[in-house]
This record gives structure tokens, C-alpha cells and sequence, in this order.
């Protein structure tokens, strides 16, 4: 816990954000912030950097900026890096993803071309439809680890970095079964020395992490850091974690869309979500293994925002489907198709259909940006351990254990805002008005 007001260490020198995965969202996120540091455009879709937060009465007309208000580390100060399993540089991997005209890289092309990835800690096993040459070698998974803490060290010195978080921008890892091995922090690292099939590639990324006290944020649905040894690590050296699953496309929509239907009280008998999406995402999200990682995070929205079991007659016997299709010539441009089947007065039915045309990686690079520099914030606050207050970016939301994750986006911010004025020593907002009883 932190108190309220909390003395919240200057965000001094620079801030290295390293990405393990140069794809398109990684290099959509680098460009888009080499381009906004020289002008060339404003970081539309990043609440960091445009959103407001209302402090006090509505009267009171105190509106500031969110990064004028908490102590962020600025756009100028942020130096990025990361780890690839493929040689290219980021400008090279930037052309290849297809998400940025090469106009607009262009403009930004020595930036971009600086960035060359170091060789990634990769394995097959986890995400089948990718191979690449630029990987790791080493004799256990344990060894593996330690090369990336030495790679994030390295880093750290060669920048003249003050701090550094970490963002998983990497592919989806199939989904696991929990394992006695995820149990304790002993019991994982024994079992990274014996490279026990259980502890994916991402997993090495968190646990190298946490050893060093970086926060570490994971924008994918697989298991990474949200297992028992890896949670106590994150408590043990007081580092704060978010994850899972970068919010975005079709499923920001549903926590937009859901909470508006249940405000009103009426019902759903069905809802049919289908993706079309042709980038190394969708690709890898072919693999039904792949896929049912994402499966999970992208169908739990509605079960916790609708809560069946408290309104079973609106919300009890819905027919929930997703899809994910991968068609190569749509690239970066995501289509989310939903077809929602609703009721209301005496039962009579109705219908919502959405057609969100969207690109997959410019939604998902603001995100990126934002988890970062606000891990980072908790970081210098002294928070640590799961950083509920992010849920707001996330599909999948980490939380304590015995408790239900909120995914009411409205909801969301305002914890979100809430945390900031808490952290700040500001009085929270309820909008109760109680104004009007002075």
C-alpha cells in the first residue's frame, strides 16, 4: 500500500523502454514516438500525453493535463531497445509490418535504423507458426535468463539509463496448463536449471525482470507473470506488474458497448464476435494452440460485466462466439465484426451490429506507451506487485487473488484517474454531488 500524497521520486535522467518483440506493434510505438519528438505529428490515442484529469469541484475549473499533473517521464527522455528473433533493424522491421507509410518512416529513418534488435530468447514449442535466426543459444533456461539480465544491464550503461521498463509487444504463446512448477519461486527456478517444459519463452523475460526490479508489463493473453512464483518475486523486490493483453480492437468495444446495455437493463441471447486480421499476429493466432490463449481473454469481458448470476434473466443464457481469421491480404487493418442480439420492454428483440474497421497496431502502440510510462510512475511511487489501476489497457486484467477483475472501461478510468489523485494527495472524485448539501 502507499499513502495518500505519496513523495513520488522525480522521473530524473532517461527512461529506457525495452520491447521484447520488433514487430509492428513495437515499431509502430519507436516511429510514432521518434515522429512526435520532432513534430511531425501529436500522440493521438495516448491518454499520457493528451487525456485531462478534473481535480476538485466542478467549479473549481482545475483541469489539468495528466502529465502536467503526475510526474511522467517525458517523450524526449525515453530511449527504446528490444530483442527480435528476426535480423532486421527498425526501420527495416517498421517497412516489413506494413503499419506506417514509408512516407512518414522515412522521416525518421536514421531513428529507426538505430534500432537493432539483440537476439531474442525464442522456442517453437510456445509460438509454432513463427521461426526466426536471431535467437539465443544456451545450455538451460536458467542461462537464458541471465543473458537477458545481462542484456538489460548492458543496455542500461550503454544509454546512460536512469531506469528501464519492460513491454511485451511479442507474439501470443499457446496456452498452458498450470504447472506445480509456477508454485514457487524455488520450484521455478529449479526448474528453469532443468528446462522444464512449463516455463515458456515469455516467462524467462519476466522472471530476468523482476530479478533486476523492472516493471514489466505484459501486452499479450498467455501466462507470463501472472503465476504464484512469479507474483511473489514481483512482491519480494517491490516492482510493479501489469498485464494481460493489450485492449483494442473489438474487444475495447465491448467493454464500451456491454455497460451500456446493462445500464439500461436490457438483455442479450446473443453475441458473435469474427476478426479478420493478416499481420504476424493473425498469423500466429492460426494456430488453434495460439489462439486459445487469446480465445480466453477476448470471451471474459461480458461474463464479468454482465454478471449472470446476478441478473439471469437478461444475462443467463447468452450465446457468446469469437473468431479469429487470418486473411494475409488485410495486413495491420483488423476488421472486429459483432453481431449482438439483444431484448427489452415485454421481450421484444433487437439487434446491434458493429463493423469496426480498425488498425490493429496504431491502437495498440498508444497503449503500449502509456502502460510504460505509468509503470514506470508507480515504480518511483513505491508501488509494486499487480497494478490493478492499468486495467483500463488491458483484456484481461491482472488482480488480487479472491477478487473478480472490473472490466467496465468506465469503471476502469475512473480508478485509473482515482489512483492519480490518491498518489497526489487530491481528494477523490464519486460524482455524488454532495455540493448540492453544503
Amino acid at each position: 500500500m502507499i499513502e495518500k500524497g505519496v513523495n513520488v521520486k522525480e522521473p530524473k535522467g532517461k527512461l529506457g523502454i525495452l520491447l521484447p518483440g520488433l514487430g509492428a506493434v513495437g515499431t509502430t510505438l519507436i516511429a510514432g514516438v521518434e515522429l512526435i519528438r520532432n513534430g511531425y505529428s501529436k500522440p493521438y490515442g495516448s491518454l499520457t500525453q493528451m487525456g485531462t484529469i478534473r481535480l476538485g469541484k466542478r467549479t473549481d475549473d482545475r483541469v489539468p493535463k495528466i502529465k502536467d499533473f503526475v510526474p511522467l517521464a517525458q517523450l524526449e527522455d525515453v530511449v527504446f531497445g528490444g530483442w527480435d528473433i528476426f535480423n532486421d533493424n527498425g526501420y527495416e522491421a517498421a517497412l516489413n509490418a506494413g503499419v506506417l507509410t514509408k512516407e512518414d518512416l522515412d522521416k525518421v529513418k536514421p531513428q529507426m535504423e538505430a534500432i537493432k534488435p539483440m537476439p531474442a530468447v525464442f522456442d517453437k514449442s510456445y509460438v509454432k507458426k513463427l521461426d526466426g535466426p536471431n535467437v539465443k543459444k544456451g545450455k538451460t533456461k536458467m542461462d537464458l535468463a541471465e543473458q537477458l539480465m545481462k542484456d538489460m544491464e548492458n543496455f542500461k550503461n550503454a544509454n546512460n539509463l536512469d531506469r528501464i521498463v519492460i513491454v511485451w509487444c511479442g507474439s501470443t504463446e499457446v496456452l498452458l496448463n498450470p504447472d506445480s512448477v509456477w508454485n514457487s519461486l524455488p520450484t521455478f527456478e529449479a526448474a528453469l536449471k532443468e528446462n522444464h517444459p512449463a516455463i515458456s519463452s515469455s516467462m524467462i523475460y519476466a522472471y530476468a525482470a523482476l530479478k533486476l526490479g523492472i516493471p514489466y508489463v505484459n501486452g499479450a493473453p498467455h501466462y507470463t507473470h501472472d503465476i504464484p512464483a512469479l507474483l511473489d518475486l514481483a512482491q519480494e523486490n517491490k516492482v510493479p506488474i501489469s498485464g494481460k493483453d493489450f485492449k483494442t480492437g473489438q474487444t475495447w468495444m465491448k467493454t464500451v458497448v456491454a455497460p451500456g446495455i446493462k445500464a439500461r437493463m436490457l438483455g442479450v441471447n446473443g453475441w458473435f464476435s469474427t476478426n479478420i486480421l493478416g499481420n504476424r499476429d493473425g498469423e500466429v493466432l492460426d494456430d488453434p494452440d495460439s489462439f486459445r490463449s487469446k480465445e480466453v481473454t477476448k470471451s471474459a469481458a461480458l461474463q464479468y460485466i454482465f454478471q449472470p448470476q446476478t441478473y439471469p434473466e437478461l444475462y443467463g443464457d447468452i450465446y457468446h462466439k469469437v473468431r479469429i481469421n487470418y486473411y494475409p491480404p488485410s495486413g495491420d487493418d483488423k476488421e472486429g465484426w459483432d453481431n449482438i442480439d439483444i431484448f427489452g420492454w415485454l421481450g421484444y428483440r433487437m439487434q446491434i451490429k458493429i463493423n469496426f474497421l480498425c488498425k490493429d497496431s496504431i491502437l495498440a502502440a498508444p497503449v503500449a506507451l502509456d502502460l510504460a510510462l505509468f509503470s514506470d510512475l508507480a515504480k518511483r511511487a513505491g508501488m509494486s506487485g499487480i497494478q490493478e489501476w492499468l486495467s483500463f489497457y488491458l483484456k484481461s486484467p491482472m488482480v488480487a487473488e479472491d477478487l473478480y477483475p472490473e472490466h467496465d472501461l468506465f469503471i476502469q478510468l475512473m480508478k485509473l484517474k482515482n489512483t492519480l489523485r490518491y498518489m497526489m494527495g487530491e481528494e477523490l472524485i464519486t460524482h455524488l454531488g454532495l455540493e448540492y448539501y453544503d
